[in-house]
């Protein structure tokens, strides 16, 4: 107990460090104010589960502050500031159960979907980029939009990349948006009519030839019928499904390159977002695509953040580093991998 107990004070000093420096908790010892102390570890299990408490790397930490915040300072100040063997025994128990009442709105602000904040399976350690498998961990940003077929060549040809690569290394993969057509009709328009019109008749040929041609490499079909548009839509989408987890993100745009590319389905519609939500497990999804205005100013962070430097998607940058753009073969991946392994060693 006592060596476990070292450790858990070691994360608390650790979780003071992180949040602390934004005035949350300016004069916590987590060695001399018992019930604070205990109040993180409630808040840390109500979060996290049982493992280990350590936010030494938590990428995004405004979910644990927020938590935190609100319910430290509704404690009473006498319990707040104080060693909990310094709390007479006769109080203990009342102060005890205020603290415990207290940890209800923390866990009802983290059921809560708060723009820009991650949900707690979307945080991942990366201070030593090292995954809890002990491999490294390569944390890929892709800039992408989801009527650009380069960019699902470049998924699948990363993922490819990644399988073979699997035994040496973890990957995190996140999505953020690009609008290529940025004035397209929401309503829609038949894609051979648009892109006829965008390119010229003889282009649009040769690219919907190539296209066809290299998405049969990879085992797909390439669909020019159905309607293109504006992509917003999509991108509240992706950028929600980002907050529940980069796997149910990573599958959602999977799922919306496959109608859109395969099956001649317009993303705009919402019922087919909603279809691919639902089939991904993504929630919330037609409470976001109800209101137009829900997400578009966390989509315009995201694009001013990751993309406004870029001219052309896909765009990829491995570890905040390496940068990749286009349909880049599996090798070259697998390349940028091990020099950001080797960066990060």
């Amino acid at each position: 107990m006592e060596r476990g107990g070292g450790r858990t004070m070691q994360s608390f000093g650790r979780i003071r460090r992180k949040v602390g420096s934004l005035a949350c908790f300016p004069s916590f010892d987590p060695r001399r104010n018992g019930l604070a102390s205990l109040f993180l570890l409630g808040a840390h299990t109500l979060v996290y589960g049982h493992r280990p408490p350590d936010f030494s790397g938590i990428l995004d930490s405004r979910v644990l502050t927020s938590a935190t915040c609100l319910c430290f300072f509704l404690l009473p100040q006498t319990t707040r500031g104080g060693n909990v063997d310094q709390i007479p025994s006769n109080k203990r128990g009342r102060e005890t159960k205020k603290f415990l009442v207290l940890c209800i709105p923390s866990r009802l602000l983290l059921s809560v979907r708060i723009p820009s904040v991650a949900k707690p399976s979307a945080l991942r350690c990366t201070r030593s980029m090292a995954s809890d498998t002990g491999k490294k961990l390569i944390q890929i940003d892709v800039s992408s939009d989801t009527v650009c077929p380069w960019c699902f060549v470049g998924k699948k040809n990363l993922e490819k990349a990644m399988e073979q690569s699997k035994d040496k290394f973890d990957f995190e993969v996140r999505w953020h948006p690009f609008f290529l057509n940025p004035d397209a009709p929401k309503e829609g328009i038949r894609k051979s009519d648009f892109y006829k019109m965008k390119f010229g008749p003889a282009q649009f040929e040769r690219a919907t030839s190539r296209m066809t041609e290299i998405f049969r490499g990879l085992g797909l079909e390439y669909d020019m019928s159905g309607l293109t548009g504006n992509t917003m839509d999509s991108h509240r989408l992706i950028t929600l499904a980002g907050h529940q987890g980069y796997g149910k993100q990573n599958a959602l745009v999977e799922e919306l390159f496959q109608s859109y590319f395969c099956q001649g389905k317009y993303i705009g519609d919402k019922q087919v977002l909603l279809d691919a939500a639902r089939k991904v497990g993504i929630e919330g999804a037609e409470e976001l695509l109800e209101d137009p205005t829900r997400g578009v100013d966390e989509v315009q962070e995201e694009l001013n953040k990751y993309s406004s430097g870029i001219s052309g998607v896909p765009h990829f940058v491995i570890n905040g580093k390496y940068q990749l753009s286009g349909g880049q073969p599996p090798s070259t991946f697998m390349r940028a991998f091990e020099m950001a392994a080797k960066d990060g060693a």
